[in-house]
């Protein structure tokens, strides 16, 4: 009897532990349609994370978890989306458990590369190490993937984020050779690297404005201060001007009161106050504070924009104002551009000097259009070349 009690015990035990595991197991929903699976889902969330859908990525990535608790490409697109909200601590347990739920050498690299791809999306919020995770990361990668081009181009993209842009040329270029899904990506940020390589920012402010993809007003100043020197370069190559003229006291007096009103009023906590301050107070046209008094830090700026302020800067350091009017009734050479505009002069000018470029497949200058950060960089460096010869 009392063995038989035993027996008992033990499968009533045995039979209450085996309930509370598939009681506690993850609810499994049932696939509702014949392209309801876990990979594609998941192939929907990072094409949708590509496009910095984020909310509508999170629900495929979600949809991929509910059809299979143990999918670790699922996770890695969770990991992913959490880095993007900026909650580290959950992008890094969702890219744990990638891993710890990878069944092949395919879905381990792929969770290496998500980590790679979250160590650069977080950087220093992370780790301060976070390139040296990276690159650990994708030795990982390659070890179990020799040829998986997503290891090499998102190594390249870590190497941009860091400014080690000879580095991240020599990746991108490793996608290109592999010539497979990531070469149109790998193509596109290898021509940016590529500008950033021949405009040769000097500062940090320089390499950071060079992953801009839109430039604003507020880069724009940080890039004639800081790259081009416009403050140093006015003092030596501009004409002094003295006002020698009789002043009346009173008057003067009133002038100085007007003129502690700040030319600019809404750069006080900005960033790069000091670099837009030195702009505003030698002159640059197009990149004068507005008639409110404020400097719009923020506001991009257009190619056509970009133009008026350097042939504004060509003609101060150049002393030729013949260029102000050079082109005034010519025939525009651009589809796009009309010769009356008040910038088609400017845009001349930049042009036939090869300071700024129209698409070469349609010929279009795209006066409207904003300029990158490793455009206006080239820029810069062409008119800084061309002003020292």
């Amino acid at each position: 009897m009392k063995i038989e009690k035993r027996l008992a015990t033990i499968g009533l035990v045995g039979f209450m532990l085996l309930f509370v595991f598939y009681a506690c197991r993850p609810a499994v929903r049932a696939p509702e349609a014949e392209l309801d699976t876990p990979e594609h889902h998941v192939m929907n969330g990072m094409k949708l994370l590509k496009k910095g859908k984020i909310d509508d990525a999170f629900r495929d990535f979600n949809l991929a978890k509910e059809l299979d608790p143990k999918f670790s490409g699922a996770y890695v697109g969770l990991g992913l989306v959490w880095g993007h909200r900026e909650d580290f601590k959950k992008a890094m347990k969702n890219m744990k458990r990638a891993k710890k739920y990878a069944d092949t050498k395919a879905e381990e690299a792929n969770a290496h590369i998500g980590s790679m791809r979250l160590y650069t999306l977080g950087k220093n919020k992370i780790d301060e190490d976070w390139l040296e995770e990276t690159e650990d990361a994708f030795e990982d990668a390659i070890d179990l993937m020799p040829d998986t081009s997503a290891a090499y181009f998102y190594m390249g993209v870590a190497y941009k984020e860091a400014y080690e842009f000879n580095k991240a040329s020599q990746n991108f270029a490793k996608v290109l050779d592999l010539d497979d899904e990531y070469v149109a990506d790998a193509d596109a940020e290898y021509r940016v690297v590529q500008k950033i390589q021949r405009a040769m920012p000097g500062t940090t402010v320089g390499k950071k404005i060079a992953l801009v993809k839109e430039v604003t007003r507020g880069d724009v100043a940080a890039l004639f201060i800081q790259e081009l020197k416009l403050d140093t370069l006015y003092e030596k190559r501009t004409v002094k001007v003295f006002d020698t003229r009789y002043k009346d006291p009173v008057k003067q007096f009133e002038t100085e009161m007007i003129e502690k009103v700040p030319p600019a009023t809404d750069i006080a906590d900005y960033v790069l106050k000091t670099d837009v301050d030195v702009v505003i107070r030698i002159g640059v046209r197009g990149l004068e504070p507005f008639a409110d008094h404020t400097f719009q830090p923020y506001k991009t700026i257009t190619r056509a924009e970009y133009a008026v302020m350097i042939e504004d800067i060509l003609i101060k350091v150049t002393g030729d104002q013949k260029l102000a009017t050079k082109f005034i009734g010519s025939i525009s050479p651009f589809p796009d551009l009309r010769s009356d505009l008040h910038y088609f002069n400017a845009v001349m000018v930049c042009t036939t000097r090869g300071i700024l470029q129209a698409d070469v497949a349609t010929g279009e200058f795209n006066s409207l259009g904003t300029i990158s950060g490793a455009d206006a960089l080239l820029a810069i460096r062409t008119l800084k070349s061309q002003i020292e010869m």
